[in-house]
């Protein structure tokens, strides 16, 4: 049976340079490029980084932004990121990003510790930035 309960599919991050967008991800975040040939090929639109089995990231070039007409002031949404986003991780995995960040000179957060968030009251938490500016929480609840 297909479980249809609401669930996040993907976030459109608007970002200067797909390919290095992708680059960072993959390397100090850890997440997996989707379709980054194809998108220098020219076969895509942009290219993408899995976040799990169910979410991705869109890396949408700024140029895309002309096209995103589907509604009233779509277009004029490139370049102007989102407060942040949040990835909830296992303990381990938090601080492996915190220590692949550190290692690639991304400046972090300090920790912030007993944070709400969807899951409750979450342990500890960081904040950092991708090349673009669009900013990211990082936090674990165990």
């Amino acid at each position: 049976m297909t479980d249809n309960s609401p669930r996040l599919d993907h976030v459109v991050l608007w970002v200067r340079d797909p390919v290095a967008s992708a680059d960072f991800y993959e390397r100090s975040v850890g997440l997996e490029p989707l379709r980054v040939t194809e998108y220098t090929a020219g076969k895509e639109s942009f290219p993408s980084v899995r976040l799990n089995e169910e979410t991705i990231f869109d890396l949408a070039p700024l140029p895309l932004a002309e096209y995103m007409n589907m509604v009233p002031g779509g277009a004029e949404s490139a370049g102007h990121p989102v407060n942040h986003v949040c990835l909830s991780l296992e303990g381990d995995d938090f601080d492996a990003l915190r220590t692949r960040l550190e290692e690639r000179s991304v400046p972090v957060s300090g920790f912030s510790y007993d944070s709400y968030g969807a899951r409750g009251m979450a342990k500890r938490s960081f904040y950092f930035r991708d090349p673009d500016g669009n900013v990211f929480e990082a936090r674990h609840y165990e």
